[in-house]
């Protein structure tokens, strides 16, 4: 009996064992899958509330971002403030938001108001070190953890508007960059092109009148330009004008070549980013073959990108001293619009691996290649 009892004692244990066994790491699933839903939906939450705030600080983005902070936070209400107004605000705040939020701001650091039936936790909202805002929200306990939770969505959402201040700084960049460039154009280009046009005006008149129609139409494109990207379709009447300039000038010793798939016309390019790509090719290509040369553009699909090249058949130039053009200062007075500036807009714009690459040896001539992804980047 005694051994009988034992036995029974161990199975009886054994099964114990394993059915607390079962709930324990049930009971860990259980709070793993609570734990994973969790942390899904406030990276969902956060996710959602991003955008907003990525544009900066103003009445409509708060307005669209308070609600999700407000879900995010689970607290009885969630508001937004400037430093002089309130912008808004999800569930019924007190009156004396502004209030709160001034006396954080005036402080710079968190402040806890007790009251009845809610207390307010307000935190300094901050961009590059100056304060821009305040998050309040209002519940029934404030907790230390609550306090400390606040605090780091004040600072996330910091970090957001920083983001929004980069991003707005990077497109007054290139905005300013872009006017630059347009200020850039070649000035020997248009001392030639109107200096060819003059020398038409008594030996064939009509002949005259059309380029110099051309050149408006080419003035127009390059220094009116509105936006900073174009359709390549458009970039390229832009060349074939310029080209009828420079045919004018050179005549049969110009040659020029063009190869487009239709599936790539429509395909949004940085503006003016193949005219100088070719304004390079005519001046290098025949400046050391008598003022006689070809240049060709190809520009076909590649699935999810367009591939363009501009070659000319010139004399080349040692790889090293391409590398160096493309390392080129493209601001400095003088240097036009040419590869090193093309190459940086297309790294800013697309990422480094979608810079300017140029293939070139002596005697071998020059092809420079160019990817565009075909996906619209909301700068049109």
């Amino acid at each position: 009996m005694l051994t009988a009892g034992c036995v029974a004692l161990s199975c009886l244990t054994f099964v114990l064992g394993y059915t607390l066994g079962r709930v324990a790491r049930r009971r860990t699933r259980i709070e793993t899958r609570w734990n994973d839903q969790a942390t899904f939906a406030t990276l969902h939450l956060a996710a959602m509330a991003a955008p907003a705030l990525r544009t900066g600080l103003t009445r409509d983005s708060a307005r669209k971002a308070v609600r999700h902070l407000h879900a995010l936070l689970g607290t009885h209400a969630v508001a937004i403030t400037s430093t002089d107004v309130a912008l808004a605000w999800d569930g019924p705040c007190a009156e004396d938001v502004l209030g709160y939020a001034r006396a954080t701001l005036a402080s710079g650091r968190a402040q806890v108001f007790a009251g009845e039936p809610y207390g307010a936790v307000v935190v300094p909202l901050a961009v590059d070190g100056t304060i821009v805002g305040a998050l309040a929200v209002f519940d029934e306990e404030l907790s230390a953890g609550l306090v400390r939770t606040v605090t780091e969505v004040g600072r996330w959402v910091s970090g957001q508007l920083e983001l929004a201040e980069l991003d707005s700084s990077r497109r007054r960049a290139l905005e300013a960059e872009m006017r630059a460039l347009r200020a850039q154009i070649s000035p020997h280009f248009v001392y030639n092109a109107l200096t060819t046009i003059a020398s038409f005006v008594r030996t064939d008149p009509n002949r005259a009148r059309e380029l110099l129609l051309d050149f408006a139409d080419f003035a127009r494109y390059a220094l009116s330009k509105t936006h900073d990207f174009t359709t390549l379709a458009d970039e390229l009447s832009c060349v074939d004008r310029y080209l009828l300039l420079e045919r004018a000038r050179f005549g049969d010793k110009l040659r020029f070549s063009l190869q487009v798939a239709p599936e790539v016309l429509p395909v949004p390019v940085p503006f003016l980013c193949l005219q100088p790509l070719v304004e390079n090719a005519i001046k290098h290509g025949m400046r050391d073959r008598g003022g006689i040369g070809e240049v060709r553009v190809v520009a076909r699909d590649a699935g999810p990108e367009a591939h363009i090249t501009v070659e000319d058949d010139g004399t080349g130039m040692d790889p090293e001293r391409a590398r160096r053009v493309l390392d080129d200062d493209p601001t400095r007075e003088g240097s036009g619009i040419g590869l090193a500036n093309v190459d940086l807009r297309m790294r800013q714009i697309y990422g480094d691996g979608y810079g300017l690459v140029v293939e070139t040896a002596l005697g071998a001539g020059t092809r420079v290649r160019l990817r565009v992804p075909k996906a619209q980047l909301g700068h049109m």
